[in-house]
């Protein structure tokens, strides 16, 4: 009897002892569903600017920041789909004082995001129109990925700052930062001042 046993103890004692071998699971992504590119004029009756949008995507005006009243043509562009936003604010530009200030400004904001960025490229933006500005891609775990500002150096300037509204997270948001930067350089491309 107590053979039996041990016989058995002694099978599962040598059968526990063999070496677990662990297959890690391969990765898995979701499924991204983005719509189909499409664009179409938009045109402010209040402001001295017009531009291509995306179909999926609303014009904002915007009324308040920061608990004071916004310029007059500030306004965003709203990703209702994935609950994004690129805020653009416009200025009027009364002298090259107001111009530099504005640059300066727009400079200080992207380079306040070097905190948690691993990488800002900026890229120079000339148009054959006479606009001229800059494009700046933040790579890393940035609030915001994406900034610009245009201007035709006389009367005009605005700026734009693209912001997902979600946990920062720049390997999960790639694939919708690529697709809204698209947007945003069609954007770019078709803007005009009036």
């Amino acid at each position: 009897m107590w053979v039996k046993y041990n016989l058995l103890f002694l099978s599962i004692m040598i059968l526990s002892c063999k070496e677990n071998v662990y297959n890690p699971k391969p990765r898995i992504y979701p499924k991204v569903v983005l719509p189909e590119k499409k664009y179409q004029s938009f045109q402010s009756k209040d402001c001295p600017f017009e531009f291509s949008i995306p179909e999926y995507a609303k014009y904002e005006k915007d009324t308040i920041f920061f608990d004071t009243l916004a310029g007059p043509c500030w306004f965003n562009v709203y990703y209702y789909n994935l609950d994004a936003r690129l805020y653009c604010t416009y200025k009027a530009i009364a002298n090259t004082n107001d111009l530099d200030r504005s640059i300066k400004e727009t400079y200080r904001l992207v380079t306040g995001h070097m905190v948690r960025a691993e990488y800002i490229d900026e890229r120079p933006i000339h148009k054959p129109n006479k606009i001229n500005g800059m494009i700046y891609e933040i790579e890393g775990p940035s609030a915001t990925p994406f900034q610009f500002y245009l201007t035709d150096s006389i009367r005009h300037f605005i700026r734009g700052s693209l912001y997902f509204n979600t946990k920062i997270n720049p390997d999960s948001l790639a694939p919708y930062y690529e697709f809204t930067k698209i947007d945003i350089v069609e954007m770019i491309n078709t803007f005009q001042f009036k």
